[in-house]
């Protein structure tokens, strides 16, 4: 039987609940987040949120604590002050192993795969307690583990080098290698550290489409410094200045922000 609401209390929780839809599309909320190495604040009081399916590009001169931000939300530097919240959860203080359980995948700048392997192999080795690196010669290929793993490979363009030693792979190749061993984990979020750095022009075109197929079903957070590249893929950018943020908005926004150009885009 349903019930029918008096228009007062109607009209009085809808903001409520339109405030609790906003909080359930964030998956991650970074607050005041601030790290000193020796006195230096690399980060400094950053607060930032990312959405559900979103694909979020953060720019920035060298030195604006990019990657350093990346490296708190995924565990491998721990924060002065501040906090990390994934889908609810504080991530600081947590190891770098809870936290990609949890559901969070980083991508390095220099492609991290095991070149003697071959790249089917390296996906087993990506699958959440399978096996480890000399069980995965020998590692018994379910119809589930087969299935998924051609699916992964078709979608970052190896579909045709599964047999092939990793070592043999172009380094564009590499770069999706690793991307597909972070999709096998099925992470909710991403980190991705200049992921068409050393790519060819059709590479990076085809890694844009692979990142914007990506942020359909889950977030991306990817750090880039071509912006051809972050215009063609984000549907919002973060710059960084100094530790801290100094301008958000779409693309163009941010490109037409005299801050930015003073800063970043006119050197």
């Amino acid at each position: 039987m349903s019930a029918v609401l008096p228009l007062s209390t109607t009209s009085t929780e809808t903001p409520t609940v339109s405030s609790v839809s906003t909080t359930a599309q964030q998956i991650l909320q970074v607050d005041a987040l601030t790290v000193s190495f020796d006195g230096f604040k690399a980060v400094d009081g950053l607060s930032l949120s990312i959405h559900r399916d979103e694909l979020r590009v953060i720019i920035g001169p060298n030195g604006a604590g990019k990657t350093t931000l990346l490296d708190m939300i995924c565990g491998k530097t721990r924060p002065t002050s501040g906090s990390v919240r994934f889908n609810g959860r504080e991530l600081v203080g947590l190891p770098e192993h809870e936290i990609v359980r949890a559901g969070v995948g980083r991508k390095f700048q220099t492609p991290s795969v095991y070149e003697d392997l071959t790249v089917i192999e390296n996906f087993e080795i990506s699958i959440p307690g399978k096996q480890d690196v000399l069980g995965s010669v020998f590692f018994r290929r379910s119809r589930d583990v087969q299935d998924r793993i051609r699916a992964v490979a078709e979608q970052v363009f190896l579909q045709s080098m599964l047999q092939h030693k990793a070592g043999r792979l172009s380094h564009g190749q590499k770069q999706w290698l690793e991307i597909g061993m972070l999709l096998i984990q099925s992470p909710e979020l991403l980190l991705l550290d200049e992921p068409v750095a050393g790519m060819s022009p059709r590479e990076r075109e085809l890694t844009g489409e692979l990142l914007q197929r990506i942020a359909r079903g889950k977030s991306v957070i990817v750090i880039e410094h071509d912006m051809d590249f972050v215009k063609r893929i984000a549907s919002k950018v973060t710059v960084l200045h100094q530790g801290r943020v100094l301008s958000e908005g779409s693309a163009a926004q941010v490109q037409c922000d005299p801050r930015v150009i003073d800063v970043y885009l006119g050197h």
